[in-house]
């Protein structure tokens, strides 16, 4: 898991959702959509509960990494992006 890799929901009242990992931490993830799940308060998701994706949005990889300003409409574009491929 990194940071930017696009995710799934495997389980909860989220599954079946397409997120974006934010953060990484001993055996769990931060996710958002920037929609429900904002970037002011991330999901802390176990990692057996999402199926990850291969893609990782350079962009927001890059941003989160950096601590560089970030929005909820970037973390939507990111993913209206990778669902329309």
């Amino acid at each position: 898991m990194e940071k930017g890799q696009v995710v799934y929901s495997k389980s909860g009242h989220d599954k079946g959702g397409i997120f974006i990992v934010t953060g990484v931490g001993d055996g769990y993830v931060y996710i958002v959509d920037g929609e429900r799940r904002k970037l002011q308060k991330p999901k802390k998701k176990n990692i057996v509960h999402i199926q990850p994706t291969n893609f990782v949005n350079k962009e927001i990889a890059k941003k989160l990494n950096e601590n560089l300003y970030i929005l909820d409409v970037d973390i939507r574009k990111a993913l209206k992006e990778y669902t329309d491929k």
